[in-house]
């Protein structure tokens, strides 16, 4: 089952998908099909994350020795760097200011923008930036734009036989999920920090390859596409 008509959505475009390099033309896609779903009457807040190029960052600041607290900052002002680009291409149905508080997403959201933002603070990923916005705004919906067709019961980059999951539970998908601390720039399919708020809040998540920015749309519409998340 897709996700049925919903007023507030939480995107979160990974920056596997356009930032790993930066990658224009998906960026313009996925503006178009952004202004497409606010035109449809839906409430859009966006999360974009680093990708390799927040990593290639994160590399520099290792070799210099700094605190893993200032690389995840800086990681954050790349992050926040890719939402301008999305923002922008947005034209005027996108605002220019990257929030960097819930209560700033609120505010734009309250007047009529598809916000755009990157990270909020060190030590948590943009997933679970995506997870707080989701509480915060009180969606039930987040759409995970990823490098993969959905999630898999092993990774499918290391492991050629690991197979799709078309729909889990939270409690499979913590048996799937590896536990750590966070990382600067650790990427993954979602962190388990954002699985926790996401269960609480009995969201709905669906993961597909943001590669195919179409897919966006699919989802939305109530196709079947990608990884289905529900509580049961």
């Amino acid at each position: 089952m897709g996700v049925e008509p919903v007023m507030r959505i939480v995107i979160k475009i990974g920056g596997s998908v356009i930032a790993s390099p930066l990658e224009p033309e998906r960026i313009l896609q996925y503006s178009n099909i952004l202004r497409t779903l606010k035109e449809e009457g839906h409430e859009i807040v966006v999360v974009v994350g680093g990708g390799k190029v927040a990593r290639e960052f994160i590399s520099i600041a290792d070799r210099m020795g700094l605190a893993d607290n200032d690389k995840d900052e800086i990681a954050i002002l790349v992050s926040r760097l890719n939402a301008q680009l999305v923002a922008r291409a947005l034209r005027e149905y996108g605002s220019k200011d990257i929030p960097s508080t819930t209560e700033e997403v609120k505010r734009l959201l309250n007047a009529g923008k598809i916000v755009v933002m990157g990270g909020l603070k060190p030590g948590i990923t943009t997933d679970t930036v995506a997870a707080i916005v989701l509480e915060s705004i009180g969606s039930k919906v987040l759409v995970k734009a990823t490098d993969q067709d959905g999630i898999y019961d092993m990774d499918p980059k290391k492991f050629p036989n690991a197979k799709k999951l078309d729909r889990l539970s939270y409690s499979d998908l913590h048996k799937i999920v590896t536990q750590g601390d966070h990382k600067p720039g650790m990427h993954g399919i979602l962190d388990p920090k954002s699985i926790q708020i996401l269960e609480m809040q009995k969201a709905k998540v669906v993961v597909i390859n943001g590669l195919k920015p179409d897919n966006i749309l699919l989802v939305i519409r109530g196709r079947k596409v990608g990884t289905s998340v529900e509580a049961r």
